[in-house]
């Protein structure tokens, strides 16, 4: 009776595993035809690959060279620089007022006159001053000569100290009523109190004039001022410079050399720039006030670089390719960039000087194709020649 179970059992067991088998033949068939579709689709791509490859290389065979114009790689200068614009103002600009009353009888100078520091500009009428300054001038004589007797019989004790001391108040006060006299008798004649440029009058003859009215304006301009607003990006680098070429378009794109005189230290509230004041020379005076100016600003210099055109360079994959010549074949070479100054670039990696790069021609070739040099510069700018 044992035997007969033991042999139940195992038959029963046999019978789970050949159950589980079948229900597990879906799922195996299913990953083996899986695995089946996969190794095809490699062995497809390998084989296109190949294919293209092949292809390729037939076409490179058989393709007749490109032509195409090279650069030499020589080592130049290359500059980071920023171009911003100007306003010219003169040195000095300065508006001088009348100091006293009175009618205007002298208009010395006109607009535009040449002016040396003390040349009258102006006369006004004088009497009434000079009349003032003699009746100060006998007050004080008299107050003088009373203060001298006092202060004699002071001396020999027959004065008391309060009469000498009001004696030598009076002596001066009318003193200074004949320096005030004096002062507005001077002023009578509006004199330069520098040298420069009449830029305006305002005065004529006849004319009256009160305190504080405007004579004229008179402007400093051997030297002059570029005011130019700097972003505050470029603070740190314009704060390290003394030198600056400031080109003035009016007249005709000329070149001048200037110097930083100030930088603020705040900005401008509005438009967020710190003012630049340069200083430029103009002993010829040929610059005016109020022209416009670019005032070239370089940041960083490289002096011998490796640089190319831009366009020259190629975008692919997140990074920048150009093609280089070696044995009449382009070579396909992986570059960093660097400064940028107008159309040219600045190689950081990738090139070095002597090679000769595809400047024109560059995006009809391949890696390792013929090419045929038509022509072969060592300065970008003889291809736009």
């Amino acid at each position: 009776m044992e035997y007969k179970k033991d042999d139940n059992q195992t038959e029963s067991v046999k019978k789970k595993w050949l159950k589980r088998i079948w229900g597990a033949l879906p799922a195996l068939s299913l990953i083996f035809l899986l695995l089946i579709v996969v190794m095809l689709f490699v062995w497809i791509k390998a084989e296109s690959k190949a294919l293209k490859a092949e292809k390729l290389a037939s076409l490179k065979k058989d393709r007749p060279a490109v032509n195409v114009v090279a650069l030499d790689l020589v080592p130049m200068p290359i500059k980071d620089r920023i171009s911003l614009p100007g306003v010219i103002e003169p040195w000095v600009k300065l508006q001088i007022l009348a100091e006293v009353l009175g009618k205007v009888t002298k208009k010395a100078l006109e607009d535009g006159a040449a002016v040396k520091k003390g040349d009258i500009i102006a006369m006004v009428d004088f009497r009434d001053y000079e009349n003032s300054l003699k009746s100060a001038k006998a007050s004080y004589k008299v107050a003088l000569a009373d203060f001298e007797r006092i202060e004699k019989l002071y001396k020999e004790q027959l004065s008391t100290r309060s009469e000498f001391d009001n004696a030598l108040a009076q002596a001066e006060n009318s003193k200074a009523v004949m320096d005030n006299a004096a002062l507005n008798l001077d002023r009578c004649k509006i004199i330069a109190p520098l040298s420069g440029v009449v830029n305006r009058i305002f005065i004529e003859e006849g004319q009256y004039l009160n305190i504080a009215d405007p004579v004229a304006e008179i402007l400093q301009t051997d030297r002059v001022k570029v005011k130019v607003g700097i972003p505050e990006s470029d603070v740190a680098a314009v704060r390290s410079l003394t030198d600056f070429d400031v080109t003035i378009d009016a007249l005709d794109g000329k070149i001048f050399k200037g110097k930083k005189h100030f930088l603020s230290s705040t900005a401008d509230s509005m438009a967020r720039l710190y003012n630049l004041d340069i200083v430029l020379e103009n002993k010829n005076k040929q610059i005016l006030p109020d022209m416009f100016a670019r005032v070239e600003i370089i940041k960083k210099e490289i002096p011998e670089g490796i640089s190319i055109p831009l366009y020259a360079v190629i975008s692919r994959d997140k990074g920048h390719i150009v093609y280089i010549i070696n044995d009449h074949r382009a070579h396909l070479r992986k570059v960093e960039l660097g400064l940028l100054e107008g159309w040219r670039v600045e190689i950081k990696k990738g090139l070095k000087a002597g090679e000769k790069v595809i400047v024109v021609g560059q995006r009809s070739v391949n890696d390792g194709e013929k090419v045929n040099v038509v022509r072969s510069v060592k300065d970008p700018k003889e291809i736009l020649k």
